[in-house]
């Protein structure tokens, strides 16, 4: 095989976001200085929202959003199975407990009537995922009258149907900045919300609980080191007044690789945009077919030098989970039964046309 290897995904850098890291080490003012600030401020300008804190990862987002929120030992909190396991660490690193609920057969969201279902009396929060991208639920999840903590680290971009922007609802909300998201700065996330209280807590618990008037050496909280860099901050910046370019570019590619496979017997494509909701593309993640073996499907797309990757497994039955909290197969069947066929392929902003009618020929191929 000669062909170059079309890799799953590529961040998109160039030259900006160079120049920029360079002004930053030019400066010596690596850490805590001026580049944060004007990141937050620009990204919350996007969302339409009060106030933004960068933190080191949308992990880090997660965990100081729950603890804002009021989540502690022994709380439940209501999540989705089917996520990248950060959304369900993140409530255990505050000793309180994941309950999963099903999910949306079409959206792959976490499903409110199943959420519903979940809570009890000790459930102090809901976390639902807008997971590949596609806007949760949010305005159902409101009505519960429990506090929200929006797992947005896959959905920039994304918007609800009232036009807006997921991450801007109020609610704390985290984004991940990982080299394969929307926007990237290496490694990184940010916390939206409204309330210029939790914006306070969030940005004093990040830097190890110091408040902003205090000296270094005075912390009057428990804290954490989830600062984000001048550097990555620096990138985030110039990554953002990129943004509507590389939106554009996933939108175009997600609508190519649904030409492109159309009509591939039993093949599940990402659903659709629907009553109004608008999804920010993040990976494309297509079901099997029920006759084809997804990881076999992985191993023979890899020999034709297509990167392939099972996407997303389900929390509840990794093997922490099951050990820890007596998690076996069909508790939730609609999230098992997706997590066993789900398949992403390669999607990022600099792929070509010829690059998506190569993976949609090898998996015709392949399942042929």
């Amino acid at each position: 095989m000669n062909e170059e290897i079309i890799p799953l995904a590529r961040p998109f850098i160039g030259e900006a976001e160079e120049a920029a890291v360079v002004a930053v080490l030019r400066s010596r003012h690596l850490s805590l200085g001026p580049r944060v600030p004007a990141f937050e401020s620009a990204f919350a300008q996007r969302l339409g929202v009060a106030h933004a804190s960068a933190v080191s990862s949308g992990t880090a987002g997660l965990h100081l959003s729950l603890r804002a929120v009021g989540v502690s030992d022994g709380d439940e909190v209501v999540t989705s199975p089917f996520s990248f396991v950060a959304s369900a660490n993140a409530i255990v690193y505050e000793r309180a407990t994941p309950v999963f609920a099903d999910i949306d057969p079409v959206t792959l969201n976490l499903d409110p009537q199943a959420a519903a279902a979940a809570v009890t009396d000790a459930t102090t929060a809901l976390l639902p995922v807008h997971i590949f991208g596609y806007p949760a639920d949010i305005p159902a999840f409101e009505r519960f009258g429990l506090p929200i903590v929006e797992d947005a680290c896959e959905a920039l971009g994304a918007f609800h149907a009232d036009g807006v922007a997921v991450g801007a609802r109020g609610h704390p909300a985290s984004f991940g900045f990982y080299a394969n998201k929307q926007l990237t700065t290496g490694e990184g996330g940010m916390i939206t919300t409204s309330d210029p209280a939790i914006k306070a807590r969030i940005d004093s618990e990040r830097n190890q609980g110091r408040a902003p008037d205090m000296g270094w050496l005075d912390h009057d909280r428990l804290g954490f080191n989830y600062r984000l860099s001048d550097l990555a901050s620096a990138i985030g910046i110039v990554q953002l007044e990129r943004l509507d370019a590389m939106l554009e570019a996933r939108t175009r590619l997600a609508a190519l690789y649904r030409e492109a496979l159309a009509g591939i017997e039993g093949l599940t494509l990402p659903c659709e945009d629907q009553g109004g909701d608008r999804r920010g593309w993040f990976v494309f993640v297509v079901g099997v077919p029920p006759q084809a073996d997804r990881d076999e499907t992985v191993g023979k797309l890899a020999k034709l030098g297509i990167q392939s990757k099972p996407y997303l497994p389900a929390i509840h039955l990794m093997s922490y989970y099951r050990e820890r909290y007596g998690h076996r197969e069909g508790e939730f069947p609609v999230c098992e039964a997706v997590a066993a066929r789900s398949l992403a392929l390669p999607f990022f902003p600099e792929m070509t046309e010829g690059q998506v009618d190569r993976v949609s020929g090898a998996l015709r191929a392949v399942f042929e």
